[in-house]
């Protein structure tokens, strides 16, 4: 005989069934043969199955899914956008749950179908925008949300992400200590940044502040395109003297800094150090290789999808924010400067 505490998971395995199927044969909701609802009747009663006896018992009434959330935009990058679909779907598989992407370009309606169907136990939330109405929903709902980034306001949220505040500040503490006093930042597009996208205005905001905090020289660009050509020009325009670039950008502009540098006979690092932070890419592999501080969209999922997977099974819905510590990796594209000496017929 089975233990009390067996569930609709043993249930299935016992019965060489799906979990859906327990179910109906509980339940009586839909049709299924006469002879599939006795060999499932036949497991729960061989494992003294009480549906009924606590929350992990109802999970006959769950669809083992989770719903992802991922509105496609006109300035989405594809590939990382996918990198976060396929961690969320590798730790949710890990725990038995599949997933279902919701691109839809209603990303509201899409949550509420959701929650008022049962199509998901719970939603994971990507591609976060810093004033994003998702928010509110979920505080409406109730129901298992979490969000992979931080909007403006978090209260009363589940969410989980990278710290770019803390990656902005490291890549500008690492280029202040190494003697460099007048800092570039490329960060992403324009309508990216206009769209209100959470983590590239974190990571601006707290560049800014760190250079403004130790007295450093900084400008921002925002790149057109694919090219950081538009952007070296003109940071070097509005930093003559610039030695040292941060890029918080997308893989195709952090791979062309190097040859936008050499259009003004500048080499990385002997003429500027540069560091990729927040970079969901490798960098080892670019024509020069680029310090950089990585966006680990495993751990960022991994965590995610374990907080989703606690509110749902044990109802652990206590708001919080998980804040991922970010690591740097040094490839040799920052070099020290003496103090007080800089390039300055930079143009």
């Amino acid at each position: 005989m089975g233990s009390e505490m067996a569930t609709v998971d043993d249930v299935a395995k016992a019965a060489g069934v799906s979990i859906s199927t327990v179910s109906y044969a509980l339940s009586g909701k839909r049709a299924i043969s006469q002879e599939t609802r006795e060999r499932v009747l036949k497991a729960a009663a061989e494992l003294n199955y009480q549906p009924h006896a606590s929350a992990r018992m109802l999970a006959a009434n769950r669809s083992h899914i989770l719903a992802v959330t991922a509105p496609l935009h006109a300035d989405t990058d594809s590939t990382v956008h996918m990198q976060f679909a396929m961690e969320v779907t590798k730790e949710a598989h890990s725990l038995d749950y599949d997933t279902l992407l919701l691109v839809h370009d209603d990303t509201m309606q899409s949550m509420r179908r959701a929650a008022a169907t049962a199509l998901a136990d719970g939603v994971i939330v990507l591609d976060v925008d810093a004033e994003d109405p998702r928010a509110d929903l979920a505080r409406s709902l109730d129901y298992p949300v979490v969000f992979i980034g931080i909007p403006h306001d978090a209260r009363g949220l589940i969410c989980v992400d990278m710290d770019f505040e803390e990656a902005a500040r490291m890549s500008v503490d690492r280029l202040a200590d190494a003697g460099h006093t007048s800092i570039g930042m490329i960060s992403h597009p324009r309508l990216t940044v206009q769209r209100g996208s959470n983590f590239p205005l974190r990571f601006r905001d707290a560049f800014i502040a760190r250079c403004t905090e130790r007295g450093l020289e900084h400008s921002v660009a925002y790149p057109l395109e694919h090219s950081a050509r538009e952007s070296v020009d003109e940071l070097l325009t509005a930093l003559p003297n610039m030695t040292a670039l941060v890029l918080n950008t997308s893989s195709d502009v952090a791979a062309d800094a190097s040859s936008a540098l050499a259009a003004h006979d500048l080499t990385i690092p002997h003429d500027v150090s540069v560091i990729a932070a927040g970079a969901a890419y490798p960098t080892h592999r670019f024509p020069v290789p680029l310090d950089r501080i990585p966006l680990d969209a495993e751990a960022s999922c991994t965590a995610a999808v374990d907080l989703l997977v606690a509110a749902i099974d044990r109802g652990e819905r206590e708001a919080r924010t998980v804040l991922i510590p970010p690591e740097y990796q040094d490839f040799g594209s920052v070099r020290a400067v003496a103090v007080g000496i800089e390039k300055a017929t930079q143009h």
